[in-house]
């Protein structure tokens, strides 16, 4: 099931000489890819018509997930910004809504077979290849809603801040479905059931995943350099129904 892109989240986080930042929405290429031939609509593309000149993408964001994004604006700061990302020195946070009460905190240290490229990597054995994979957890709120599953008459959920150290593909979803805390919306990783309860109940389908935060070392000034992007509405929307009566901002920010 494919999630509905809104382009109206789509916005400009902040920009100067040498890279941009967006908030890209859920169900939104980054980039033109030969596997998704019918998206005609692509990250890259939607910035630089916005901001009237070309970008270097300098990373990814799976395309069900939403939040910040960051582009180049010259190959000098492409070059520098792909360094930082390359060596793990980007301090990247996202937020991610999960099955279950999970622990308050914790680190999942626990290497992923290298996913391949259908066409890259067509000729390669690179299935067989294990790469180090670590990420930190902080739980931020619970809750359960009334919904008969199986034996259980309620259902637990868990809002999550989630950093990851390295950057492997799908290593949030990954690692959260690995200690059996699955990201809702997840259709690769995830639990069906959760998510065709999500589904129904609110209408909607989405991955609940986003990155919210960016620090990182400007390529030309050198300074420390903090970006945050907030929630897209079909995320909030979804957060405010499992916690009617708490305010989540304060926590989130």
């Amino acid at each position: 099931m494919e999630t509905h892109c809104n382009l109206d989240a789509f916005s400009i986080i902040y920009q100067d000489d040498d890279f941009v930042a967006i908030h890209k929405p859920a169900g939104l290429l980054v980039h033109r890819s030969p596997i998704d031939k019918h998206e005609t609509q692509f990250a890259v593309q939607i910035t630089r018509d916005t901001i009237g000149q070309q970008v270097f993408p300098i990373h990814r964001l799976d395309k069900p997930t939403s939040g910040l994004l960051l582009f180049a604006l010259n190959p000098d700061a492409a070059r520098n910004l792909s360094d930082q990302f390359m060596e793990h020195s980007i301090e990247k946070t996202y937020v991610a809504l999960c099955r279950g009460w999970t622990p308050e905190n914790g680190d999942i240290d626990k290497p992923l077979k290298y996913h391949k490229d259908k066409l890259a990597d067509k000729d390669k054995r690179a299935e067989d290849i294990l790469q180090d994979a670590f990420t930190h957890y902080e739980r931020l709120a619970t809750t359960q809603v009334e919904h008969k599953m199986g034996r259980f008459e309620f259902q637990r959920y868990s809002l999550v801040k989630l950093q990851p150290k390295t950057g492997r593909k799908h290593q949030l979803r990954r690692h959260l479905n690995h200690i059996s805390h699955p990201i809702i919306g997840d259709v690769q990783h995830g639990d069906r059931h959760h998510n065709h309860f999500f589904n129904q109940w609110l209408g909607q389908h989405r991955l609940y995943l986003a990155a919210t935060s960016l620090q990182f070392t400007h390529p030309t000034t050198g300074e420390t350099m903090t970006l945050n992007a907030p929630l897209e509405a079909s995320f909030t929307n979804t957060l405010n129904k499992l916690w009617p009566n708490q305010e989540l901002n304060p926590i989130l920010d």
